[in-house]
C-alpha cells in the first residue's frame, strides 16, 4: 500500500477509518478527492468486496476523475462510482414493476417537461400569458427534491399561483405515469419512496452497498440526504467529505445544514478535519480565514499552507467601471511580461451581465478569452433578439432581424405563417416586412412602426426601454420566476448600461451609428479558439477550479455581497462562503477591485466597498488607491439643456466628425448637417462635446 505514504496524518487518518460514521471535514485544497479515492482503494485491499462500496458525488466529470484514480491504486474494483442521478437511474432499472412502470420507460427532459406543462395548462384553461410554465416547472422541481407530500404542499402552497402550480403538478404526474415516463428529479425521489414503502428492497440495497462515500456533502438537499441516511442506516458505514464554508447552492436547495447536523445524525462520528492546503499561499489562506471566521455557522478550519508566504494581495480602487476594466487589463499584461501565460489567469464576477465591460476591455487590447457557464456577452440569446429588434426599428427591410424576432417572445405566429410571408414577398420583389398586411403579423408590424415613430424623440436608453417593454420580452422574464430568467433580464438591463456609455461618450443619439459601434464588438470572429486564453466566469462556475492568479472584480456593497442577500435569511453568510470560494481558488496571486462609480444595467451606482475587504487584516493587503477627481456625468454634460440655445442654421463643431449645420431644434434634442462621408447625426442638446464653430 504504497500509496499511504503519499499522505499526510490527517489524510492518511481518514482513508484508514473503515466501520462506523466518519465525517471529514475537507478545506479548500485538502486534497479531498485524494482521500475518497485512496480510502475506496484501501477499503478493496483489506478485503471488503468492491461491490459493496457505494460512492456518490454530483458531476459525471468528478465520477470519472474519481473512477480513473481507483482503478489506477488498486485491481479488481467493482465499486459504484457514480452521480446521484445514476444511481438513482440504477435503482429505478431494478426495481421499475415495484414504482408502477414498465420496462420501456423513458426520461424526459427539462424541454420535455414544459411541453407537458403546457399541455395540462392548455386543459385547465389557465393562460401562459399569466402564469409562465418556467415558473410551474420549477415549483414541481422543487416539491419533488424537498419530498412534499400532498399535505404538505397544501399547507405551504397558499398564494394563488401556488396553488395553480401544485393543481398543474398532481396532473402533470398523473400524465407522466400514464405515458410511462419519468422526469430527471423522479431519479431521486422514486427511490427514495421505494425505500419508505419497501422495507425489503431497501434491506436488499444495504446488505448490496455496505460501505457508502459521499463527496460535497455540504451540497446535498432533502431527497439526496434521506436517500443516504436511509440506505446507510443498517451498517452505518457512512462516509461523507465536505466543507461547509464551501457551501454556495442554497438557491439549488442545497441544505448546508445537512454537514452541521452530521454529529446529530451519528452521534458516535469520529471527525476529521483536513486544514493543510496544497494549493495557495499563506498570505492567500490568511485572507481567506480572515473573512470566513465572521460567519456564525460554520465548522472551524483554520487553512495553512507550505508553499511559502507568497506576495500581498493586491486591492485596486477605481474611479469607475471602466477605470475598473483598464487597470485590469494593464495588470494582466505585467503578469504576462513576469512570464504568466494568459490561462493562468481568471476574472470572477458576482453575475454574468457584469462580464461585458471585461471583455470589452479584452477585446480592444487583443487579449484571448473564454467566458465560461455563459455565452460571450453580445451572443447570449436576449441579447441578440434585443439587437435584432434594433436593427429592424432601424432598417423596417431587415429580413434576417424580423424573422428571428416576429415570434419572440411567442406571439402566436407559427412557422406556416412566416413561410406564407416569406414566399409572398418573394413573388411581390419586397421585404417580409412591407408584405406583411393582416393577422397577428400586422399586429407586430404596427408594434415595430410605432416604435419607429417613438424613437425619433428617445434617447437610446429610452429606446431600449421602450423595446424591452412593447415587445413584451421584459414582462416575459419577469413572470418566469426563475434564476434563468433573471440573469436573462439583468443582462438585458445591462444592455442600457451599454448606450448610456455611448451617449456619454460620443452625445450621439443615432440608432444607425449605434449598431455599427457594436456590430465591431459583437463579431464573435473576435472570439478565436486558443488554448492559451483568460479565463471568465462568475464566483459560482469557479468552484472546484485553481489559477495561478485569479482578480475577483465588482467588490462593493450590492454586487459582492449580492443586493439579494440583504433581504434573504443567512444570505450574507452565504455571499461570505462565495467569497472564500474565490479567494481559495488562488495559488499565488490574488487582486479584489472595484469602483467609487459604476454603472450597471443603465444607472450609475454609487456603491461603498465590500465588507469583506474590511473583514481582512491590512497587512496582508497593498493597495493602490489614489485620490484622482472622480469622473461624473457632468463631465460630458451641461447641467441645463436650455443653456444651449442652438437654432438652424448655426455652424457647429464636433470631435469626430468636424464642422456641421444645425437644422433642426426641440427641447431635448439637435440635428446637425455634417459632410456627405457623415451626413445628418442627431445628439443630446447639452452634449459637451458639441460646440458653436
Amino acid at each position: 500500500m504504497e500509496y499511504l505514504d503519499n499522505l499526510n496524518k490527517e489524510q492518511k487518518e481518514a482513508v484508514m477509518h473503515i466501520d462506523g460514521p466518519c465525517l471529514v471535514v475537507a478545506g479548500a485544497g485538502s486534497g479531498k478527492t485524494k482521500v475518497l479515492t485512496t480510502r475506496i482503494a484501501y477499503l478493496i485491499d483489506k478485503g471488503i468486496y468492491s461491490s459493496h462500496i457505494l460512492a456518490i458525488t454530483f458531476t459525471n466529470k468528478a465520477a470519472k476523475e474519481m473512477r480513473e484514480r481507483v482503478n489506477l491504486l488498486t485491481a479488481n474494483n467493482y465499486a459504484f462510482v457514480g452521480t446521484f442521478h445514476s444511481f438513482g437511474l440504477r435503482i429505478i432499472k431494478e426495481n421499475y414493476e415495484a414504482m408502477g412502470l414498465k420496462k420501456n420507460f423513458t426520461i424526459i427532459d427539462s424541454d420535455d417537461v414544459l411541453t407537458i406543462i403546457k399541455k395540462v395548462m392548455k386543459e385547465k384553461g389557465i393562460d401562459v400569458r399569466e402564469i409562465s410554465p418556467s415558473y410551474i416547472r420549477n415549483r414541481i422541481s422543487f416539491i419533488k427534491n424537498e419530498m412534499l407530500s400532498e399535505s404538505d404542499i397544501n399547507k405551504y402552497f397558499l398564494s394563488e399561483i401556488e396553488k395553480i402550480a401544485a393543481e398543474v403538478y398532481f396532473a402533470y404526474e398523473k400524465t407522466l405515469r400514464k405515458n410511462n415516463v419519468i422526469d430527471f428529479d423522479d431519479l431521486l425521489k422514486l427511490p427514495v419512496e421505494l425505500f419508505l414503502k419497501n422495507k425489503n428492497i431497501l434491506d436488499l440495497y444495504q446488505e448490496k452497498y455496505q460501505y457508502i462515500l459521499v463527496d460535497e456533502y455540504q451540497d446535498t438537499n432533502e431527497v439526496q440526504y434521506k436517500m443516504i441516511k436511509l440506505l446507510s442506516s443498517k451498517y452505518r458505514n457512512i462516509f461523507v467529505v465536505g466543507d461547509q464554508n464551501q457551501a454556495i447552492y442554497g438557491f439549488r436547495q442545497a441544505n448546508y445544514k445537512n454537514i452541521l447536523n452530521f454529529e446529530k445524525d451519528y452521534p458516535d462520528a469520529e471527525v476529521i478535519v483536513l486544514n493543510q492546503n496544497y494549493r495557495s499561499t499563506t498570505t492567500i489562506l490568511n485572507v481567506a480565514n480572515s473573512v470566513i471566521k465572521n460567519n456564525v455557522e460554520r465548522k472551524e478550519v483554520n487553512l495553512f499552507s507550505e508553499l511559502g508566504e507568497g506576495v500581498k494581495v493586491k486591492y485596486l480602487r477605481c474611479q469607475n467601471g471602466l477605470d475598473e476594466a483598464n487597470l485590469i487589463v494593464k495588470e494582466i499584461n505585467s503578469l504576462l511580461e513576469l512570464g504568466y501565460k494568459k490561462k493562468d489567469i481568471a476574472i470572477f464576477y458576482r453575475t454574468n451581465a457584469q462580464s461585458r465591460i471585461y471583455e470589452e476591455a479584452l477585446l480592444k487590447n487583443s487579449l484571448p478569452y473564454k467566458v465560461v457557464g455563459s455565452f460571450y456577452f453580445y451572443k447570449r440569446k436576449e441579447i441578440k433578439d434585443l439587437i435584432s429588434y434594433l436593427k429592424l426599428i432601424a432598417n423596417n427591410d431587415d429580413d434576417v432581424s424580423l424573422l428571428r424576432v416576429i415570434n419572440e417572445p411567442k406571439r402566436g405566429i407559427g412557422l406556416k405563417s412566416i413561410e406564407g410571408l416569406t414566399a409572398k414577398a418573394q413573388r411581390e420583389g419586397t421585404s417580409i416586412f412591407e408584405a406583411i398586411d393582416k393577422g397577428k403579423e400586422l399586429e407586430f408590424k404596427k408594434m415595430i412602426l410605432d416604435i419607429t415613430e417613438y424613437s425619433e424623440n428617445l434617447s437610446l436608453t429610452e429606446l431600449i426601454d421602450l423595446v424591452l417593454e412593447k415587445s413584451t420580452m421584459k414582462e416575459e422574464l419577469e413572470k418566469i420566476h426563475t434564476l434563468e430568467a433573471d440573469i436573462r433580464l439583468e443582462n438585458l438591463m445591462e444592455f442600457r448600461s451599454i448606450t448610456e456609455n455611448y451617449q456619454n461618450v460620443t452625445g450621439s443619439v443615432n440608432l444607425q451609428d449605434f449598431l455599427e459601434e457594436i456590430s465591431l464588438i459583437a463579431d464573435i470572429t473576435e472570439h478565436k479558439e486558443d488554448n492559451d486564453e483568460i479565463t471568465l466566469m462568475t464566483f459560482h462556475s469557479a468552484k472546484g477550479l485553481e489559477f495561478k492568479v485569479v482578480f475577483m472584480v465588482g467588490m462593493e456593497e450590492g454586487i459582492m455581497p449580492h443586493m439579494n442577500a440583504f433581504n434573504e435569511e443567512n444570505g450574507l453568510e452565504e455571499e461570505r462562503r462565495l467569497c472564500y470560494v474565490g479567494i481559495t481558488r488562488a495559488k499565488e496571486r490574488l487582486y479584489l477591485t472595484n469602483a467609487k462609480i459604476r454603472m450597471l444595467y443603465g444607472k450609475d451606482m454609487l456603491n461603498p466597498p465590500s465588507r469583506f475587504i474590511g473583514e481582512i487584516d491590512s497587512k496582508y493587503i497593498e493597495s493602490n488607491i489614489k485620490e484622482e477627481a472622480q469622473v461624473k456625468k457632468e463631465d460630458y454634460y451641461l447641467d441645463n439643456a436650455e443653456e444651449c440655445n442652438y437654432k438652424s442654421g448655426d455652424v457647429v463643431v464636433h470631435m469626430t466628425y468636424g464642422r456641421g449645420v444645425v437644422i433642426a431644434v426641440d427641447n431635448r434634442f439637435v440635428s446637425v448637417a455634417f459632410s456627405k462621408q457623415y451626413g445628418i447625426r442627431k445628439f443630446l442638446k447639452n452634449y459637451k462635446g458639441l460646440k458653436k464653430g
